[in-house]
């Protein structure tokens, strides 16, 4: 099952080990994206962040393939993605249903193109229409780094990028 749906652009650090895990407990994290799952370094780096918790780094066709399984699963599971387009492809493009309605935008480095919303917060025109799919789906997407440090909800942004 999963307890929590993140948006990191760093996936699998301390803050999400152990912060985010009192909020919601979980057993495992399941990390999303390609370019990562297909780096040896990068996958073996993102595992070896934690050692009390299981650990898996996934394509986005591999978590496709297991999605049920990790749904069936009687372990309570994190599903990170570094960015919103992957958790868009996801939530929205596969149809993947967590039984969630709560998507945390954690960080996301500051990069040309992209329009800052916070500290640490910062994104493109692209990943804001990911995040405009993902709510049109049914989700509330909340910009927070810590529970207790929320920005605000996708709504209270939206403008910035067209977005009536």
């Amino acid at each position: 099952m999963i307890t929590f749906l993140r948006i990191d652009d760093r996936m699998i650090h301390g803050q999400t080990c152990t912060r985010w895990a009192l909020e919601y407990p979980c057993d495992g994290l399941i990390a999303v994206n390609d370019a990562a799952a297909t780096n040896p370094v990068l996958k073996a780096a993102y595992k070896g962040a934690t050692s009390d918790k299981k650990t898996f780094v996934w394509t986005l066709d591999h978590f496709r393939m297991k999605s049920q399984q990790v749904l069936d699963s009687a372990d309570r599971y994190f599903l990170i993605t570094k960015n919103p387009i992957d958790m868009k492809r996801i939530l929205v493009d596969q149809g993947f249903e967590a039984g969630l309605d709560r998507v945390c935008v954690g960080p996301c480095n500051d990069r040309p193109g992209a329009i800052r919303l916070g500290n640490n917060q910062s994104i493109t025109h692209d990943e804001a229409q990911a995040l405009e799919d993902i709510t049109s789906a049914g989700y509330t997407v909340e910009f927070a780094l810590l529970k207790e440090k929320s920005i605000g909800e996708w709504p209270k942004f939206r403008k910035q990028f067209g977005f009536s």
